[in-house]
């Protein structure tokens, strides 16, 4: 297979493209792993990837996808061998390293996990980097001694990628989850993967901002970020926590020390792109084992090829997507 078919995104003399283009192997980038990419899924870093202003992408032209699920061709690493199924996500993919919305992909050895027993190709990249995100914040959640008979845990930005998971992972483990979101058609689907409540997103921040309000949450996980998490950080109960873990509302947190020398809530923060392979290998078979939906189903959104995705990158950015888009990678 040395040619291969890849969404290529590229910018020279002030003209932006993205467009699925024909490459040689050689095109790709060094690693020690040759994998064919058998699935990916669309993630907000990969809609900024897709934009001229995006401030994702460095170098171009450049091959986009921080998700990918595959099996391997070839390997140069004692650790992996031929027909192994593999999971690579974060580090520099779909950054700085050519990424996943491509029929082959070559990456160092040290950014790939072996699939967990107990998840398909497909379902890892239902999961992918948003449903990783999200356990990853409940873990630290737990971490930090939330518990489910300390009250209500609140997910904002609950029809996205991070946010629905989030749901889901949290129900499962008996808490009581508060979802919201601005959407008041989903609110059946939030109630479906498993929120005992919704509310709307205005009832968390309505244009105000006070040091401190009443007490209504144990926790929060916020992909949101902004204004909206300044508003949540003082609705948080005594010794709450908060796992922050997105930006879509903006990076700027216009707060107080109030919540924090007050009523001593802590901000955890969450890196899923430099998270140590120990623990994420810890979160894959978490996920594969106690975390993983009775029903994938619910969260795909749309399943489409390479072809579709400059049509379908740009929902996201507008607030349109609800779960997860996946990608199925095929030879045409």
């Amino acid at each position: 297979m040395k040619h291969f078919h890849a969404l290529v995104v590229n910018k020279q003399e002030g003209h932006f493209s993205v467009a699925v283009q024909e490459l040689t192997v050689d095109a790709l980038p060094m690693g020690e792993v040759l994998i064919r990419v058998c699935w990916s899924g669309v993630n907000y870093k990969d809609s900024l990837a897709a934009i001229p202003d995006g401030r994702i992408v460095t170098s171009y032209p450049f091959v986009p996808g921080v998700d990918i699920a595959g099996v391997v061709l070839s390997s140069e690493d004692s650790r992996f061998k031929e027909g192994d199924r593999v999971i690579a996500t974060s580090y520099g993919i779909g950054v700085s390293h050519f990424g996943g919305f491509s029929e082959l992909a070559r990456i160092p050895a040290d950014w790939i996990v072996p699939l967990p027993d107990g998840l398909s190709l497909r379902e890892a990249m239902i999961i992918g980097t948003a449903g990783f995100t999200a356990a990853l914040s409940v873990q630290r959640l737990e971490e930090n001694h939330v518990s489910s008979e300390k009250g209500k845990v609140l997910v904002t930005g609950a029809t996205g990628g991070v946010g629905s998971f989030a749901v889901s992972i949290l129900s499962s483990g008996g808490y009581h989850v508060e979802a919201s979101t601005g959407k008041k058609a989903e609110y059946n689907f939030l109630k479906k993967i498993g929120a005992q409540t919704v509310i709307d997103r205005g009832d968390i921040y309505d244009g105000t901002l006070k040091p401190l309000q009443k007490q209504k949450w144990a926790a929060a996980i916020d992909p949101v970020g902004g204004e909206p998490l300044a508003a949540l950080l003082s609705q948080i109960q005594y010794s709450g926590s908060v796992a922050v873990c997105g930006l879509t509302a903006g990076a700027t947190i216009p707060t107080t020390v109030f919540p924090f020398i007050l009523r001593g809530i802590s901000l955890l923060g969450i890196d899923s792109v430099y998270c140590p392979m120990e623990t994420r290998r810890e979160i894959w078979q978490r996920l594969a084992r106690e975390w993983k939906p009775s029903n994938l189903e619910h969260f795909v959104q749309s399943e489409v090829t390479i072809d579709r995705l400059p049509e379908i990158l740009p929902t996201l950015l507008r607030g349109e997507a609800r779960g997860r888009t996946i990608i199925k990678l095929e030879k045409r």
